[in-house]
């Protein structure tokens, strides 16, 4: 959670600073968005290129210098997932010209000069036309500011995934700016790794025909890499993609470029245009249309109906209306939800797989969608529906479903479709931001695992999680050990106060030094030695409970270590058992120093308050700011690197928090097969789809848990009471902005008169 809350942390500072510059200019967002996206594009390109630079280094001569050693350098790019820069290409020597650079011309030859060194195996030019050059136009200090905003330390060292969000953040920012219509190329990072988690591509042709700015593309790229352990280059795997807009494909043919991969990308409008004519070829299709579009012609595309033609469309069309449409009169689709799901499952060949975003109303829609699903369904090639909750799109609340097929389904699976209701999963990052964290998305597509037979890689997540308990508590003896050092400075300094207050003389001399008004009374002094007293009794509670924690941690770290890769599930689910009983020692030392954290700070303030604690003569001031310091949480805001405090916590949070993914796993499936659960899953025959109207909604068949299974229930109620607390802020801020306004408002009408 941690990772999130300073992701969006980076992105609301980097947004905030650079539309302030934009604010200060004469630009307007449209004239604004494609310069700033360049430059995030180029930052994130310098720094895959900065991260695979030493590696192809070492494979050149040392005695090659000057072009020759750039000629191996870019040659030694070639296969890697990332672009050969040209050296004054690279964001370092953009953001360290000297003052008075023409820093436009700079950044527009960096673009020109990548899209010359950016090819193919066969020499094509892979982003001819698609970076944006119009820097010369825009003030040299917006440049140069704009250059360092980008250039923090932060972005210098971030992920793939990272940019990934930046780019949709900024993206979505931009559109609702005015630059973009409603952010429609851009899907969730959370449900495009769901979609590959599901259909696994890592082969084949691959296809996304309503492609946006590629990110299933890219996504894929990190499934193989991640999950298959290879790269991109060393499997036979071809993207093709189609997009209707022509800005969108230029961001497509970008990311795909800053990740190492290869694209053909068409501009087209999918409805009426099938420029890759895949029908029945592809192995897989991911995508995620607009939803709910009506107004495509009928007359256009009738002749995509029936396997006999052109056959994107086998099921026949959905509903139509005459009405008209701005200038286009004539029949036309009431909405093309149905359109969609056709193309998608008639460009899969008979072993190909589909996983697609739709809108959540599509799986119920009456009439000729109806009679569509039911074809679907009836042809066993429907695999998994997932209902996801809403605030996973950044600029539209509703819930969605995805939508998964399979027509290599084997035959004792023919027969069902695997139904997840995961509305009540999720990650707050915001009030208005969801997402899934990896071990979400982990153990929701455990679940397809486990329906499909394959319980290999259930036990291996299992033994995942375990490993990860097993690593947190091999952290928590030194971490522990830090926090208390921090605590027992702090307690030496408030101890030798105390023993000061009690002097007599020490005492007197500092009421004569301060003078009748000092304030220290024998009733503050005895109270502050009785509160001293009772946090020195309660210290050696506190103490013993991380000894406890530790002692646990001691004595099961062999048995996780034993139990290693390769391990059944037997030797797995004992293990569970072992590691689920230390938890609750865990979380009391948890609370022991959050206790002890708070009661030694709340003494701490009386005493540099009402003691005037740095008046006593020997106070070791700078040794209780150096204390309180590593005892409070770190601001996230100033970018302020873990306290002592932050390290120890997190310890045992992280223990408790993966010993809970494991207790999720176990708690629903504990035999390692799959099982109905109530309120989450269920496999579905066709018969009980029929009977409930061919509807593929999954929350129709998974029911209502029986009893609350989540595994820190504490933890889900407090997240949540966070969220509504932060939405409630959100709207009272709000509601005072719309209050100044129309106080302001008020004020001028009334000075007009």
């Amino acid at each position: 959670m941690h990772d999130y809350e300073q992701l969006k942390q980076l992105e609301d500072d980097l947004w905030e600073a650079a539309d302030q510059l934009r604010a200060n200019s004469r630009l307007t967002a449209s004239e604004y968005a494609m310069p700033v996206l360049g430059l995030i594009f180029l930052r994130h390109a310098t720094t895959r290129f900065n991260a695979l630079l030493p590696a192809v280094e070492k494979s050149i001569p040392a005695r090659a210098s000057g072009a020759l050693r750039e000629e191996r350098v870019k040659l030694g790019f070639q296969g890697k997932a990332a672009i050969y820069l040209p050296e004054t290409a690279r964001y370092d020597h953009l953001a360290s010209l000297p003052a008075g650079t023409n820093v436009g011309e700079a950044i527009r030859d960096a673009m020109v000069a990548i899209e010359e060194s950016v090819t193919d195996q066969n020499g094509n030019k892979l982003l001819a036309g698609a970076l944006p050059k119009d820097y010369l136009g825009l003030e040299r200090e917006l440049l140069a500011e704009l250059l360092k905003i980008f250039n923090s330390p932060q972005l210098a060292s971030a992920r793939g995934d990272v940019f990934g969000r930046i780019y949709e953040y900024f993206l979505n920012q931009f559109a609702q700016s005015g630059a973009q219509e409603g952010g429609e190329f851009f899907t969730p990072p959370s449900l495009v790794r769901m979609i590959v988690n599901v259909i696994e591509p890592d082969h084949g042709i691959v296809l996304d025909p309503a492609c946006g700015s590629a990110g299933m593309f890219v996504q894929t790229g990190h499934f193989i890499e991640d999950v298959r352990h290879k790269s991109t280059h060393e499997v036979d795997i071809t993207f093709y993609g189609q997009e209707k807009a022509d800005l969108n494909s230029k961001l497509a043919r970008m990311n795909l470029a800053v990740h190492g991969l290869e694209g053909n990308i068409r501009i087209g409008n999918t409805f009426y245009e099938d420029h890759h004519q895949l029908l029945g070829s592809c192995d897989f299709v991911m995508a995620n249309p607009p939803f709910n579009v009506d107004g495509v012609q009928v007359a256009r595309i009738k002749s995509q109906v029936g396997e006999q033609q052109t056959g994107r469309l086998p099921f026949g069309l959905p509903g139509t209306t005459t009405k008209s449409r701005k200038k286009e009169a004539g029949e036309t689709i009431s909405n093309a939800n149905s359109l969609w799901i056709q193309y998608f499952y008639s460009y899969l060949n008979d072993r190909g797989r589909a996983g697609f975003v739709m809108a959540a109303s599509a799986s119920d829609a009456g009439n000729k969608d109806k009679e569509i699903r039911q074809k679907l369904v009836e042809s066993g090639h429907v695999d998994v529906m997932i209902s996801i909750g809403t605030k996973f799109f950044y600029t539209r609340s509703l819930p969605c479903t995805l939508w998964f097929f399979d027509r290599g389904k084997p035959a004792d699976l023919l027969d069902s479709v695997l139904m997840i209701d995961a509305r009540n999963v999720y990650t707050v990052v915001s009030p208005r931001s969801h997402v899934f964290t990896d071990e979400q998305l982990a153990n929701l597509s455990a679940i397809t695992w486990l329906y499909r037979g394959e319980n290999e890689k259930f036990v291996e997540l299992l033994g995942r999680y375990q490993a990860a308990v097993g690593d947190w508590l091999a952290a928590l003896p030194a971490r522990l050990a830090a926090d208390s050092s921090a605590v027992g400075a702090l307690a030496d300094v408030l101890t030798d106060l105390g023993k000061k207050t009690a002097d007599a003389a020490v005492v007197a001399a500092l009421r004569d030094k301060l003078g009748d008004e000092h304030g220290l009374t024998d009733e503050l002094l005895v109270g502050f030695r009785e509160d001293l007293a009772t946090l020195q009794v309660q210290a050696g509670a506190w103490q013993s409970a991380l000894q406890a924690a530790l002692d646990a941690a001691a004595t099961l770290l062999p048995e996780i270590r034993s139990c290693g890769p390769g391990s059944g599930f037997a030797a797995r689910k004992a293990l569970q058992a072992s590691i689920e009983a230390v938890n609750p020692q865990v979380k009391a030392a948890l609370a022991a120093l959050e206790a002890r954290h708070k009661a030694w700070l709340k003494l701490l303030e009386p005493a540099e308050k009402q003691l005037r604690a740095r008046q006593w003569p020997g106070f070791a001031g700078e040794k209780a700011r150096e204390a309180r310091k590593a005892l409070l949480p770190r601001d996230v805001k100033k970018r302020e690197k873990p306290t002592v405090r932050d390290l120890a916590v997190e310890a045992c949070k992280r223990v408790s928090y993966f010993i809970a993914q494991g207790h999720w796993l176990l708690g629903r499936f504990p035999n390692a097969w799959y099982d109905d659960v109530p309120g989450l899953c269920k496999a579905v025959t066709q018969a009980e789809i029929a009977a409930n109207d061919w509807s593929l909604t999954p929350g129709r068949y998974v029911g209502v848990a029986a009893a609350i299974l989540d595994d820190d229930d504490g933890e889900g109620f407090r997240a949540r009471m966070k969220e509504m607390h932060s939405e409630l802020a959100e709207l009272n801020e709000m509601a005072n902005e719309i209050a100044d306004r129309i106080q302001r408002a008020f004020s001028e009408w009334c000075d007009v008169d």
